[in-house]
């Protein structure tokens, strides 16, 4: 039998702590399950925090894109973890994902083009496991107005509401605006109900004299604009 795999950490040698040895040998050192079963803090009676880091990574085919998409619900399935921990590693997450807007630099003032709207709303729209539809209200400059949740589904589609997009519009006096939604699947394919949800609000839209300017498509590491592909 491996009685290693019994031992608790503080069992360990030093050196193969993973706390200390992100202190002694930096955070580098760490693999990604070690530094994942630092956020746990503990195991379980029959694992280590280490070999219940591993475990939930593999969950994930050890895929660190795919393990930033999971929920605490999700989490709390392993034993071991309440929602403390789960919301630890969460919020770990969504850390991680900001750093990365933030290195990306600041959100353009204007958008005139694809790559600017993905820009702007590419933050709120990756890493997510379920699908959202939101709407960018622009102005005549094509200045950023706001940002607005219009719905959200699962992982392969959302009802949206056409009357809540021209509402959020008109009260943003924008006079254009451009649609988004994510494909969780990541798949940057164009679907027949993506062109008929499109059609519908820029008809409606242009009823109420504002343009749709586009409907991006976002994946966690890229998009598909509509404007670009000449579907608008």
């Amino acid at each position: 039998m491996d009685t290693d795999k019994k031992l608790s950490i503080t069992q360990w040698a030093i050196e193969d702590r993973p706390r200390e040895k992100l202190l002694y040998q930096g955070s580098m050192s760490l693999t990604t399950a070690e530094l994942i079963a630092i956020l746990l803090g503990s195991g379980n009676n029959t694992e280590s925090a280490v070999d219940l880091a591993k475990r939930i990574y593999q969950s994930h085919n050890n895929d660190l894109a795919s393990l930033f998409k999971t929920t605490i619900k999700e989490l709390k399935q392993f034993k071991g973890i309440g929602e403390a921990k789960a919301v630890t590693i969460v919020a770990s997450f969504e850390l991680a994902r900001r750093y990365n807007t933030a290195k990306e630099g600041k959100a353009p003032e204007a958008i005139r083009s694809s790559s600017d709207a993905h820009r702007v709303i590419a933050p709120v729209l990756t890493g997510l496991n379920h699908e959202e539809f939101w709407m960018i209200s622009l102005s005549q400059s094509l200045k950023t107005i706001a940002k607005h949740k219009i719905g959200q589904g699962g992982i392969a589609a959302t009802y949206v509401d056409i009357r809540l997009v021209l509402q959020k519009a008109i009260l943003d006096n924008a006079t254009s605006i451009i649609i988004c939604h994510n494909h969780p699947s990541g798949t940057r394919s164009i679907s027949n109900q993506d062109k008929a949800i499109t059609l519908k609000i820029k008809t409606a839209a242009n009823l109420v004299d504002i343009q749709l300017h586009d409907h991006i498509i976002i994946t966690d590491d890229s998009y598909v604009s509509f404007a670009d592909e000449g579907i608008l």
